[in-house]
């Protein structure tokens, strides 16, 4: 586990990350941010990781990015703020859009702007009843960014993000699950008994299937129903190779439960 205030540790195949900031409702630096993609790249890659969990410690999940380095100003350069956008929030938000495990978020408290759009990024988000959502830029007079104008209408149509963008106001847990925003809400206390319990069933099944299925179900959104067959159609072709894909069919031929091992 590393001392940082990004923490890592992996058990039983998971890989649990866990924002550790709580004075600043887990704000994240520059530097927490790409310790953060880091480590959804590695479980990307590693074939011994076969589910993640992000969450935070504290009354907050992630306040968006640490803003406290002082107001803008001085002079700036044509396309510095689009470049530091594009590999910054832009980038955590691809890492875990393309992180090829599926990603659980278990918001645990506030997650505002940028920490908003990264738990709304994620597969699978499990709420703790005190988690709030706020698209917070309005109050400081930005635009969203982080991705949230392109994950809000995909989720909950554009009327409904267009109200949670221009207000800004607070959506308690309860609400959010309403609109179907986070997958399930669960007392405080049970959080990280359920991602634990959501996460080892994730890493017991065929990983290359989900890492497929995520990858259709992610594209399916901005393409045709040509395009979308097109994918269907090579991601079978391409998971039928896979020894979990031969184990699964066996398993049904003999009727017993799959042992998949994640190849």
């Amino acid at each position: 586990m590393s001392g940082d205030a990004v923490r890592h540790e992996a058990h039983g195949r998971v890989s649990y990350v866990t924002l550790d900031r709580p004075e600043t409702l887990n704000a994240l630096t520059p530097g927490d941010r790409n310790r953060l993609i880091g480590l959804l790249e590695e479980a990307s890659a590693d074939p011994g990781t076969r589910a993640v969990v992000l969450t935070g410690t504290g009354r907050g999940f992630c306040a968006g990015a640490d803003l406290r380095g002082g107001a803008p100003g001085g002079e700036r350069i044509p396309g510095d703020v689009s470049r530091t956008l594009r590999l910054g929030a832009q980038r955590l938000l691809s890492a875990v859009l393309d992180c090829e495990k599926p990603v659980i978020a278990a918001v645990n408290g506030t997650a505002a702007g940028l920490g908003a759009h990264l738990a709304l990024a994620c597969d699978l988000v499990l709420a703790a009843e005190s988690a709030r959502f706020i698209e917070v830029f309005v109050r400081r007079g930005l635009v969203p960014d982080g991705g949230g104008a392109y994950l809000l209408p995909r989720l909950i149509g554009p009327q409904r993000a267009k109200e949670l963008m221009f207000f800004g106001d607070a959506l308690a847990a309860a609400d959010a699950e309403r609109l179907g925003l986070v997958n399930r809400v669960v007392p405080d206390g049970e959080l990280d008994k359920t991602a634990r319990e959501w996460a080892a069933r994730l890493a017991a099944g065929p990983t290359r299937a989900l890492a497929l299925t995520k990858q259709l179900v992610n594209a399916s959104l901005d393409g045709d129903r040509a395009t979308a067959f097109a994918a269907e159609a090579a991601a079978q072709e391409i998971n039928m190779t896979t020894a979990d894909a031969r184990e699964g069919l066996r398993a049904f031929v003999e009727r017993r439960s799959p042992e998949f091992g994640g190849r």
